[in-house]
């Protein structure tokens, strides 16, 4: 019997159904310039998104108010991958006691600064709602993975003062939009085919971090092929220049984009390191 009912109890932390909301009460304030109907493949992953909409997981409400995380799936920013990067580390988050706001972004579509305004207004809406979703609005965080750790890190390093993120967590992110070492997808999906140097500059995020930059965990494998790894590497030097907080993870393999997948042959060693950082920086 008590086995039952602590299975009860672990099923009903998490298998909870998310609330699905727009970010934009009102509509967004621009257009991507996407015409084509929005779809999901059969892998879960949405094309064509042109409405930003967030999935909120809380977590069983207990007497303490809980952290929070705002996850950004990745895709070259031409698609999300919203399942194993997104879904299912939401309720791994929640199985942890943390909640966890899945971000369906509007794709850039050579729109540059589209991404970056849905993952703002997103951060904004969680703390309007700390109290009513029972979160603390000091510990939220922001996840990304590939082209989602791009706009994770843009949102560290480009946010207005109710929009910072007080963690990152950036999973094989692409970080520059210098043509040499970025995802090329990523890059031109995001500034378009043939981008100002002043853009590139201001999405390279590697040269926008400040003192005020938060706390990061950056996790990768060595063997990615899609991302160069370098990346992660000068994101890394560029928190320790400005003493910011910073762990790099790198795994010696996997390849890119594995995500909460459990074929990872990593998932469970990973999944360890990434909880005790949780609990460093939301304790």
């Amino acid at each position: 019997m008590l086995l039952l009912l602590s299975l009860f109890a672990t099923i009903s932390l998490f298998a909870q159904e998310p609330l699905d909301l727009p970010v934009w009460k009102n509509g967004a304030p621009d257009s991507n310039g996407i015409e084509a109907p929005e779809s999901f493949t059969k892998e879960g992953h949405a094309l064509n998104s042109k409405e930003a909409r967030v999935y909120v997981y809380l977590p069983t409400k207990s007497d303490t108010s809980t952290p929070a995380v705002l996850i950004c799936p990745g895709g070259g920013y031409a698609r999300q991958a919203m399942v194993h990067e997104g879904h299912d580390v939401a309720k791994w988050l929640n199985s942890n006691g943390i909640a966890a706001v899945v971000l369906k972004y509007r794709l850039p579509n050579g729109h540059t600064d589209i991404p970056l305004e849905d993952a703002q207004e997103a951060m904004r809406m969680i703390r309007s709602n700390a109290k009513e979703w029972n979160i603390s609005p000091d510990k939220v965080g922001v996840c990304g993975f590939s082209a989602g750790g791009h706009l994770a890190s843009t949102l560290g390093t480009h946010f207005n003062t109710d929009s910072r993120p007080d963690f990152m967590i950036l999973f094989y992110p692409v970080i520059s939009m210098k043509k040499e070492i970025t995802h090329g997808g990523s890059r031109s999906n995001l500034l378009g085919k043939k981008p100002d140097k002043k853009s590139e500059k201001l999405f390279s995020n590697e040269d926008q971090v400040t003192k005020l930059t938060p706390p990061t965990l950056l996790i990768l494998s060595d063997d990615d092929k899609t991302v160069p790894t370098v990346n992660s590497t000068l994101f890394y030097n560029s928190l320790k220049s400005n003493n910011i907080p910073a762990t790099l993870y790198i795994f010696p393999s996997g390849g890119h984009g594995f995500g909460f997948r459990t074929s990872f042959y990593y998932h469970e060693q990973m999944t360890l390191l990434l909880r005790d950082w949780l609990r460093i920086q939301t304790k």
